[in-house]
């Protein structure tokens, strides 16, 4: 060996006594799926990397103070207007700092685009059924992930206390206040007072720069360490098992893969962001008490709330002297929390429930092959989309020249009868998909040849299929693969990596 061969061995063996180098070797041959879906997730990890860079920038020139001063801008409308310190703050920002409504809306898009691609992520994991063991906890650190970026996002979105923002904050609020007991001393405490107080922004900054993006980035830094640790799901295909993983090495080709999605992502963002605006809070103006700007929405990943306050009747029940507010309390703080504790809950239940919790699972279920649960998950999307809907009726009667009362109330109607009819067709159609495939793969390709028997009879050609897409069988379904998974605890299997 070479005098320069022993210099980088003796150099190799001296990193290695102080950091896992070599070991760090097979990390780098890790094998990871070529499927699209399976980017979501880096979907949302470089709109968090941008995220991050664009508000590091941010905080250089965003002042998060309640104290009242007077604009005196190059933004004419507003000269001579009061207002707090944050959204002077913000204007001089989008019209003094170079480039800097630019990066501001480059932060705003990649918060969207964030928390959506984290939704679909969540999607792709639920109806593939990644999330079964041994990644129950990835499921629930994903879903943790997920609700912190909704509290993250809300936070960002009030500080500049624009007339929508400060809207948004009023309804938060009452959502205070309608909790029991304590909620008139939560609503104290978050305010600083009555509303709408001198405290609230400079409680929330610091809870959107550092408590929740370190939470953030710790989730998701545990949350990459399991998938390589317990290895990336994939779908069935020749060659592809329990035990192994196809597809392409960590280094070098699915880091340039990856590497191109992060900047073709960052790129996307801001040529958005300068092509499309955003939360142009110069026309909302500052926010007054008094003032309810017409046909306010909130971002499109707290909408879902904003219908439910919209859709509950009126209801309000007089205990003891006290209000409690039913058309609050069930809207915003019961239903979401149901919600998501289905959400948590939901592996293992169905693990229980189809007697899988005895084996590891590596290979991904298509959405057809799980009728029940893949009805369950469009009937939630249903269920989310009405009430979208319904968080913007207001807009939409005004468009279409309808009653808004009207609109409620088949708002109301669909609320519970959409997601049933949803789980009740989506069942029959992965059934009938199921069904169809299983005949195809029975009979083969039809070919469009007739042939006439000696009998006189006719009868078309097939030839074998050829083409599969990912996870479709090679070979005839039976109908234990359609139906529920036996009850019956298989015996047990070695971990593989």
């Amino acid at each position: 060996m070479s005098r320069a061969g022993h210099r980088a061995e003796r150099l190799a063996d001296a990193a290695d006594a102080r950091l896992p180098v070599l070991e760090g070797g097979s990390l780098l041959r890790k094998a990871f799926p070529e499927h699209w879906s399976f980017f979501l997730g880096e979907l949302a990890l470089y709109s968090l990397l941008v995220l991050i860079l664009t508000g590091v920038w941010l905080t250089f020139f965003f002042q998060p103070e309640m104290r009242e001063v007077v604009y005196a801008g190059p933004y004419a409308p507003l000269r001579g207007v009061r207002m707090s310190a944050a959204f002077d703050s913000t204007l001089r920002i989008s019209f003094d700092v170079r480039g800097g409504l630019l990066l501001r809306q480059t932060h705003h898009w990649a918060a969207l685009v964030f928390v959506a691609a984290i939704g679909l992520h969540m999607l792709r994991i639920f109806f593939t059924g990644a999330f079964r063991r041994p990644r129950e906890l990835n499921w629930v650190i994903g879903l943790t992930l997920f609700v912190l970026s909704l509290a993250e996002g809300f936070a960002g979105y009030s500080l500049p206390d624009d007339l929508l923002s400060g809207t948004g904050l009023r309804i938060a609020q009452g959502i205070m206040l309608s909790v029991p007991v304590v909620g008139t001393y939560v609503a104290f405490f978050a305010f600083g007072g009555q509303f709408p107080g001198h405290d609230i922004i400079t409680r929330l900054y610091p809870a959107h720069i550092l408590l929740l993006p370190g939470a953030l980035i710790a989730l998701v830094t545990v949350h990459l360490i399991l998938v390589f640790h317990l290895k990336h799901t994939q779908w069935r295909g020749p060659g592809r098992t329990h035990r192994n993983v196809l597809g392409k090495p960590l280094f070098p080709q699915f880091a340039a893969t990856s590497t191109g999605l992060a900047l073709t992502v960052s790129g996307i963002l801001v040529l958005l962001s300068g092509l499309a605006q955003i939360n142009p809070i110069w026309t909302y103006g500052p926010y007054r008490p008094d003032q309810v700007s017409t046909g306010s929405q909130p971002d499109w990943y707290v909408g879902f709330m904003e219908g439910a306050l919209r859709l509950v009747p009126p209801w309000e029940t007089n205990i003891a002297g006290h209000t409690l507010m039913w058309n609050v309390l069930l809207p915003a703080v019961v239903l979401p929390g149901l919600l998501f504790a289905v959400l948590y809950a939901y592996p293992f239940v169905e693990q229980r429930l189809t007697g899988e919790w005895h084996r590891e699972r590596h290979l991904c279920d298509r959405p057809r092959e799980r009728p029940v649960r893949t009805g369950l998950g469009v009937a939630g999307t249903v269920f989310y989309g009405v009430l979208l809907l319904a968080g913007g009726n207001d807009v939409i009667a005004l468009t279409f020249r309808i009653s808004v009362d009207a609109l409620t109330w088949v708002l109301r109607v669909a609320l519970v009868a959409a997601p049933v009819l949803a789980f009740l067709v989506t069942r029959w159609l992965c059934r009938a998909l199921t069904h169809a495939e299983r005949e195809r793969l029975a009979e083969g390709v039809p070919t469009g040849d007739i042939r006439q028997s000696v009998t006189g009879g006719y009868e078309g050609g097939h030839e074998p299929v050829e083409n599969f897409r990912p996870g479709a069988p090679r070979r005839p379904l039976t109908g234990a693969r359609t139906g529920t998974p036996s009850r019956t605890p298989p015996g047990p299997e070695r971990r593989g990596r």
